[in-house]
């Protein structure tokens, strides 16, 4: 077999305590490690120019073309994982201890690394503390004059079958304290955000400039478009519209949202649309800071108005100093409408669908009609008229719900004939495929929408539900957990979403505790209500579950539980019964 020696910087890293993770709860334990290394840990390898040499169980051995890179690598994985740790018992918490070294390795034709370079690396790993990095004495001397960075000394330690001793350093991240997570290039780090991933970004909804009130939808949707195209940018976190769109109206400081929405960089701008011209402005603010890194204003005719999106996007990127893969290339590529009036009543009706309301429902239907009628090719427009259909089945909005369905489904598949790499497309299908009882094709049309967007929020809820009426609540909550931080701000049937999850594992506890979240947020819904007596029944507290059924009642008389059973897709019927099981034993059914 034939090598190549060569000098690399190797970076080794496990997981703290994982045999015992494992034995107290290994499907979950899995869950969660599989969903951090897919939407964390690959994510900042590739993004940091790092190559997977091997995993080993529970930990890897990545080889990077720098220290440098290896090291903003490390924090940012880090600094991850303080976020994703947070409010979570320590001792379920994940957490990896880390080394890096830079040494002589020897590279197999198969890619595999060996000798000295990769040994000391491991051998570091061993005596990291959780959460933190030690780094060889080689390894720090490449960094310290290039990142700021806080690190103590632990002089000459001998490490195991390693013949010389090695002075390492330690580098804690997060709450222990880098003076900064690997400063980029555009800006230094304050504490507000020092846990927030370096290359994130919150679009703030744009300023209504036309002096006129019901120009807002124009403004709203010219940010909700930006928001979509950085979303699908791998190497980007980008919080959701639901949770940047909360500031809407508000005067607030930059760095304020930044450390509400844990993101290092805000963009603002403002929209002025006059007859057939359209003026915008924006700039991209460091939140850590309040410097500006980039600004620009637009005065274009209303036909540009995508060429401008665009523009905006791609500067973004270029300001960040994102490097885009082929798959991101391909992804940015527009897809909208080139029919300004076609785009008109999509954001029309986009806008008014977001408001979830009977009449609006209805209201953007008609708009998105139009839409589809004078550009049979637009696949948005398409995916959101679905939409409507699918509002109308699961709330009994029209006469005839199994109609609603198939013409939710029409549209959903019609959307995605037209362009296969629109997300929005792959989610409303998935959602009406998982209310056709197709599970599998449900799951396989949200993954490829999340693989489209990555920072899909909605996408990450609606996987997890069809996970859940799949049978597999365990990585349904892992999917959750995505969900919440991309959007933080989270819609109040995500906390519904999750205590199924739980109800179905037997966490009912658990269960309540969200459920009562959700009725506090959502005094009216019935749902949650009728899932918490269920709770109640399961834990003997029937008193609290037969008044809890009161509430069912009371917010809505007419209330089912067969029109439940008919309409909640649950793949294994006894999952249902399962609610069924805890009214009973409560006495509120028979």
């Amino acid at each position: 077999m034939s090598e190549n020696r060569k000098l690399a910087a190797i970076l080794a890293a496990d997981v703290v305590g994982y045999s015992r993770l494992a034995g107290a709860d290994e499907d979950r334990t899995l869950a969660r490690l599989r969903a951090l290394r897919s939407d964390l840990i690959e994510p900042t390898i590739a993004v940091h120019h790092g190559r997977v040499v091997k995993r080993t169980g529970d930990g890897a051995l990545v080889e990077f073309r720098s220290v440098v890179d290896a090291v903003r690598c490390a924090i940012e994985v880090q600094n991850g994982m303080v976020e994703r740790n947070d409010g979570v018992p320590q001792d379920r918490r994940i957490e990896f201890r880390i080394g890096i070294h830079l040494g002589d390795v020897v590279e197999e034709s198969d890619g595999d690394l060996m000798g000295d370079g990769v040994n000391i690396a491991s051998r570091l790993e061993g005596v990291a503390a959780a959460g933190t990095i030690c780094l060889s004495e080689d390894a720090y001397r490449q960094v310290k004059a290039r990142l700021d960075l806080s690190v103590s000394d632990l002089g000459t330690t001998q490490l195991k079958n390693i013949a010389e001793p090695i002075r390492v350093y330690s580098l804690q991240v997060g709450s222990a304290g880098t003076k900064a997570a690997a400063t980029s290039e555009t800006g230094t780090s304050q504490p507000a955000t020092a846990t927030s991933p370096k290359l994130s970004i919150a679009v703030l909804p744009f300023a209504n400039m036309s002096g006129d009130a019901e120009q807002d939808y124009f403004a709203d949707g010219i940010s909700e478009d930006i928001i979509t195209a950085l979303s699908k940018l791998s190497q980007l976190f980008v919080i959701a519209r639901n949770s940047s769109f909360t500031f809407k109206g508000k005067n607030v400081q930059v760095q304020e949202v930044g450390t509400k929405l844990g993101v290092r960089h805000v963009l603002e701008g403002s929209v002025r649309k006059s007859g057939n011209r359209v003026r915008i402005t924006a700039q991209l603010i460091d939140a850590t800071t309040g410097g500006h890194l980039w600004a620009e204003r637009f005065d274009r005719d209303l036909t540009d108005i995508f060429a401008v999106q665009d523009d905006v996007t791609q500067q973004i990127v270029d300001a960040l100093a994102v490097n885009l893969t082929e798959g991101d290339r391909k992804r940015l590529v527009p897809g909208q409408t080139g029919r300004p009036e076609a785009y008109d009543c999509f954001l029309r009706g986009r806008e008014l669908w977001h408001r979830l309301t009977k009449q609006t429902n209805s209201d953007a239907r008609k708009l998105l009609r139009r839409a589809v009628e004078l550009d049979p090719d637009f696949a948005s427009a398409h995916a959101f008229l679905a939409l409507t259909h699918g509002l109308d089945y699961l709330n009994r909005w029209s006469a005839s719900p199994q109609r609603s369905i198939e013409q939710a489904e029409e549209a959903a598949t019609l959307a995605v004939a037209r362009d296969d790499n629109d997300p929005v497309a792959h989610w409303a299908l998935s959602v009406l495929k998982l209310y056709s009882r197709q599970h599998d094709r449900a799951i396989n049309e949200a993954e490829r929408a999340i693989v489209l967007n990555p920072n899909f929020a909605e996408g990450q809820v609606s996987l997890g539900e069809a996970l859940i009426y799949s049978g597999r609540a365990e990585e349904a909550l892992a999917c959750f957990d995505r969900a919440r931080i991309l959007n933080p701000y989270f819609p109040d049937v995500v906390l519904h979403f999750q205590a199924l999850a739980l109800f179905q594992l037997r966490r009912y506890q658990e269960a309540v505790e969200l459920l009562l979240q959700r009725v506090s947020r959502n005094p009216v819904t019935d749902v949650s209500r009728a899932l918490l007596a269920a709770c109640y029944g399961h834990l003997g507290r029937f008193e609290e579950a037969r008044a809890t059924w009161q509430e069912v009642l009371r917010v809505n008389p007419e209330y089912s539980l067969e029109y439940r059973r008919k309409v909640l897709p649950f793949k294994n019927p006894a999952d249902f019964e399962l609610v069924v099981e805890g009214l009973r034993k409560a006495g509120v059914v028979q």
